[in-house]
């Protein structure tokens, strides 16, 4: 069941009731679609989630609630938080957890999650595909979040990944450079080993930019697609064989060379 209520109440009433009055829906499944994120109203301005069922409403308060049931059954693995530095955090995404949530809810994101282990907000960096693996950084108040966003921006970070890909791919700092959505993208490729019986070659892949899919997208453009991959190759029940390795930076929060993973 998929459906979108978006209501204005016109008496005081809680946020639960209101939504059950304006839909078929049982209290139980809105309740859990609140805590999940799926539900959102204006407050000071803003457009956020909701997740308080019994929070009262004033007539006029207009919410709206984002109901998919097989967005909501979906039960996420859980992140490893790999260091707290109390201003940020280091956290390894799994294959399938989306870095944040959509308007359907939030409880399948590693920023959802973090918030809720660490008890602290949560300011997303960077992102990783949801069906990709990898180091991921999180920011827990908006200096470490602004500080931390234009060390990215500014193509400070070293990022290196590791992918499975078709075939065999002979590299050794490989650099694929073609433009992608009209943008300057660079990624250098080294070939790690080959798998003579899966005709598959593992690779590391150090990225220079970091546009939408780009190791993806370039390695799919060199005739090598990352297995499992289901846009730019071909689905694998092994899912996407792409994974985020090592992250280093120096920081401007600690002021200090920081270095996570694994540098292949």
């Amino acid at each position: 069941m998929r459906t979108q209520l978006d209501i204005t109440v016109d008496s005081a009433q809680t946020a639960v009731d209101a939504l059950a009055e304006g839909s078929e829906l049982s209290k139980q499944r809105i309740k859990d679609a609140m805590a999940k994120g799926a539900c959102w109203w204006t407050q000071k301005g803003k457009k956020v989630r909701l997740r308080k069922a019994k929070r009262e409403l004033k007539p006029g308060t207009r919410i709206e609630l984002f109901y998919d049931d097989q967005v909501l059954s979906k039960v996420p693995e859980p992140p490893i938080l790999v260091q707290d530095f109390r201003s940020y955090s280091v956290w390894f995404k799994p294959h399938g957890l989306l870095s944040q949530g959509s308007q359907w809810g939030d409880h399948c994101s590693l920023l959802r999650l973090a918030e809720v282990k660490l008890n602290r907000p949560c300011f997303l960096i960077h992102r990783l595909d949801g069906d990709a693996a990898g180091l991921m950084l999180v920011a827990h108040d908006g200096k470490a979040a602004g500080a931390l966003s234009q060390m990215f921006s500014g193509r400070s970070v070293t990022k290196i990944y590791q992918a499975k890909v078709a075939g065999r791919l002979e590299a050794e700092d490989l650099q694929v450079d073609a433009a992608l959505d009209g943008k300057e993208s660079v990624s250098r490729v080294t070939t790690l080993s080959f798998d003579e019986e899966a005709n598959a070659t593992l690779v590391k892949v150090a990225i220079e930019t970091g546009r939408k899919h780009q190791i993806r997208r370039h390695l799919a453009g060199i005739g090598h697609p990352i297995i499992g991959d289901r846009l730019y190759g071909q689905a694998s029940p092994e899912g996407l064989q792409l994974e985020a390795v090592y992250l280093a930076f120096d920081c401007p929060l600690l002021k200090r060379s920081q270095a996570f993973g694994q540098a292949l």
